[in-house]
């Protein structure tokens, strides 16, 4: 069992930046490939950004590639994703997710689901 707590959402102006923190209960994080999903108001959930169990494969949507960076650090069961030159469509509710099917961009492919912290990016 993998519990997920995101953090670090917030209103901000575009152009501005923003972390997102994704903090993992449990000791088999480590184990786990983990990606980004979000969900705008009236659409469907999409995923954003997943990074491998070792960190070393990343893997985004075009809409947020060259912007967004997905990152971990295993040692303290956490998951970043720095988001820069943010737009007002990046506006979304932000889950963290945990699956055992790397680089997959299919949310029901994801095991673990935290609640969402939400973003607003103002014009």
């Amino acid at each position: 069992q993998v519990q997920l707590v995101e953090s670090g959402g917030g209103l901000v102006q575009a152009g501005d930046s923003l972390r997102l923190s994704c903090a993992a209960s449990g000791r088999t994080f480590s184990t786990y490939n983990m990606a980004w999903f979000r969900q705008a108001p009236g659409k469907e959930r999409e995923f954003a950004a997943s990074i491998s169990w070792t960190g070393r494969s990343t893997y985004y949507a075009d809409s947020v590639k060259g912007r967004f960076t997905i990152s971990r650090d295993n040692a303290k069961n956490t998951m970043y994703l720095q988001m820069n030159s943010l737009k007002p469509e990046d506006t979304a509710v932000y889950y963290c997710a945990a699956g055992r099917l790397e680089g997959s961009t299919w949310w029901h492919n994801y095991d673990y689901s935290g609640q969402g912290t939400q973003v607003t990016v103002s014009s």
